[in-house]
């Protein structure tokens, strides 16, 4: 079993491989190869779904590569385990969280039995270096809070 790095510009996607082509991995709704610059939407979603689809429709144009980054660190589970687990959840809503649920953790915790997510770890030790910690969170509270209100008022003039 594989972790699966698909680049998205912005940030990566996260899929485990399970055989025959297919990947499983946890994606929000605007998770997919074609969303364009709406992927970066998924990051303000609190639920996503767990799917099973070809590696193909889940990469699209995009790059991506074979990454078990925690090898190093953790033991992978048993391969069986892996599979049993990864199949289960297929079709279920899960809660979703960019710093603590995303689809990276999903895939980790499943190939390690740990859930991390090293690109919102790099993501945070950058702001907090650039910007200082304080700073740094307050620009993304401000970026976070700015979008939801422009959402607001979509909502109202609809």
């Amino acid at each position: 079993m594989y972790l699966i790095e698909i680049s998205r510009g912005l940030y990566q996607h996260w899929a485990i491989y399970v055989g025959e082509g297919y990947v499983i991995h946890l994606a929000p709704p605007s998770e997919h190869a074609q969303a364009g610059a709406n992927r970066i939407m998924s990051v303000l979603h609190e639920r996503a779904t767990v799917k099973k689809e070809q590696l193909y429709e889940v990469v699209g144009n995009n790059d991506y590569r074979i990454n078990n980054l925690l090898d190093e660190k953790y033991k992978p589970r048993p391969v069986r385990e892996i599979l049993q687990d990864a199949h289960s959840f297929v079709g279920k809503e899960r809660t979703y969280s960019v710093f603590t649920k995303n689809c990276e953790h999903f895939v980790t915790e499943l190939r390690y039995g740990k859930p991390q997510s090293r690109q919102v770890q790099d993501a945070v030790r950058t702001v907090a270096a650039g910007a200082g910690a304080g700073l740094g969170i307050g620009i993304i509270a401000y970026a976070v809070a700015t979008f939801l209100g422009s959402k607001d008022k979509e909502k109202q003039t609809q």
